[in-house]
């Protein structure tokens, strides 16, 4: 993608602030962001950045493509407050397309979730049945909805992106969501720093660790493409939490051991095993996965050398 005008909701943030300095060498990018998962420390300085909620009116939605990454985007978030949870991701999402709409835009590329697929060991494609157990993964089926709507009723294009558990590590844009990072990040961090890092029940659960370059691409080529619809972007390979404590033990030369302790998320509703299959998305644009866990390990541990 190059010279198109650009903008990024949530911009400031960890996979925003990154696909904003990503697309800033050759477009124009607007990143608005009201600070509160994202700091403009993380943008580089030919990105401009607004200090704005997604919920206000005169968004710069005058552009090309918009990429609508706000949100809240953890169980905790939505649990300490459900309705605040519903205003920024669903009415942020509807208010930042009908105004993008208004303005002749006609690409969106939005941040969905896995989540809705439960807990799977087995390869998640985006046509199986999706289930809604909490009130984060409620709000972002509904961007779905939504998405579905100003596609059919207005000739919109919206792609909705379902991550899978993206990383880069706190030496990346990662360092300033403490407690709401990757589980990577933090394991890192810890092991690092002579700290025991706390997993839930056995350390057995499973994510598809995504690295957040990967991500970044899928989500240009989803907007070149003009994609309309839902796509997984993960790897289609999982590693439980104990492989990931010991791989980043042995990358940072330590024998840390981790304390495991009592999960607060309700078993019923934990999503205990996440695995992408991301044929949709190849089939439509060529996107795989291109960084190896183990190189991004490497790149997690990098800041610690």
């Amino acid at each position: 993608m190059d010279n198109k005008r650009v903008l990024v909701t949530g911009g400031a943030g960890f996979i925003g602030s990154n696909l904003a300095n990503a697309l800033a060498a050759d477009n124009e990018v607007i990143v608005v962001d009201d600070g509160y998962l994202g700091t403009a420390e993380n943008l580089e300085s030919n990105v401009e950045f607004r200090d704005e909620s997604v919920l206000a009116g005169g968004l710069p939605t005058d552009v090309d493509v918009v990429f609508h990454l706000a949100a809240l985007s953890s169980y905790a978030m939505h649990e300490d407050d459900p309705c605040r949870g519903v205003r920024v991701n669903v009415e942020g999402f509807v208010n930042v397309v009908e105004q993008a709409r208004q303005d002749g835009c006609e690409t969106v590329v939005y941040a969905s979730t896995s989540s809705i697929y439960g807990s799977r060991t087995e390869p998640s494609p985006v046509d199986m049945p999706v289930t809604v157990n909490t009130g984060y993964e409620a709000s972002k089926l509904a961007r779905e909805r939504y998405a579905e709507y100003f596609s059919n009723h207005y000739g919109l294009t919206l792609a909705g992106m379902r991550f899978f558990s993206v990383y880069q590590g706190y030496g990346g844009a990662e360092g300033h969501k403490g407690e709401y990072a990757n589980v990577i990040a933090q394991f890192a961090d810890d092991i690092a720093h002579g700290r025991s890092p706390e997993l839930y029940g056995d350390g057995t659960q499973t994510r598809d660790f995504t690295h957040v370059e990967d991500i970044v691409d899928g989500l240009v080529l989803a907007a070149e493409h003009e994609l309309d619809g839902v796509f997984n972007l993960g790897t289609g390979e999982s590693y439980d939490f104990n492989t990931v404590v010991d791989l980043l033990s042995e990358e940072l030369g330590t024998a840390v051991e981790p304390t495991y302790v009592e999960n607060p998320i309700p078993e019923s509703v934990y999503v205990h095993d996440t695995c992408a299959d991301y044929s949709k998305m190849h089939a439509e644009t060529g996107w795989e996965p291109s960084i190896e866990f183990e190189a991004g390990i490497e790149r997690v541990c990098s800041v610690y050398k």
